[in-house]
């Protein structure tokens, strides 16, 4: 069995679904602590001049956890974003499969950024047809400190024989650690595809949304390499 986990995203990319679409099991890590200027507020979406963020506005203080994050909702985030989605996406192909996703987030009250990248996870997920259970390691018990110690409870929880890690884990993993408990760590090698998208150009690493107006039904075939 395989076991992947990752911190809750706000609309990741297709490098992200990957992992979730290569586990039998994926868990999102709302537990560690929340990093500014990362992807669990913001992510990329492609535009006539380029590519523009969409960033979700959170305060927060040193070392808080990403489960206590708080959405700043002060901030007309959802106005700027429902505004940037119809002015770039509103002409792609498929609008329509994504447009009560869209609507979800931007008509709803979030008010912490982990239920908010935590129902974009699981929607985003089942819309590209993806079929992997997401659990939230919140809702799991208590794991250790420790960053390796953390991930081999988080695999034993599940009986997994098998981690997928991130590409950029072999330059920090404590690997012995995983091999003394018969967990075997494989590590992600996703080739990006090059898809049609709207506008001049392509743009990779946008947030998957950006597959899925332009791919429609084909997006997990585009994903895996098989389109």
């Amino acid at each position: 069995m395989i076991v992947s986990i990752h911190q809750p995203q706000y609309l990741p990319w297709l490098g992200y679904f990957d992992k979730v679409d290569r586990a039998d099991a994926f868990v999102l890590l709302d537990t560690v602590q929340f990093k500014k200027n990362e992807w669990q507020n913001r992510n990329k979406i492609k535009t006539a001049q380029g590519w523009q963020w969409l960033t979700v506005p959170v305060t927060y203080h040193s070392l808080q956890p990403i489960s206590e994050v708080e959405i700043n909702n002060r901030d007309r985030w959802q106005h700027r974003q429902r505004q940037a989605v119809l002015s770039n996406y509103r002409k792609a192909p498929f609008w329509g499969l994504l447009e009560d996703f869209f609507e979800e987030i931007f008509d709803g009250h979030w008010t912490h950024i982990s239920n908010l990248n935590i129902h974009v996870v699981k929607r985003l997920a089942g819309l590209l047809g993806i079929e992997t259970p997401i659990y939230v390691a919140s809702e799991l018990g208590t794991f250790p400190d420790d960053p390796d110690d953390r991930l081999i409870a988080i695999a034993e929880h599940f009986g997994a024989d098998t981690y997928l890690a991130g590409s950029g884990g072999k330059n920090y993993m404590n690997l012995q650690k995983y091999d003394s408990r018969g967990i075997k760590v494989i590590f992600q090698d996703f080739k990006h595809p090059v898809y049609p998208q709207l506008f001049c150009g392509f743009e990779p690493y946008m947030s998957v949304v950006d597959l899925i107006f332009n791919c429609g039904e084909k997006s997990l075939q585009v994903l895996r390499g098989n389109e």
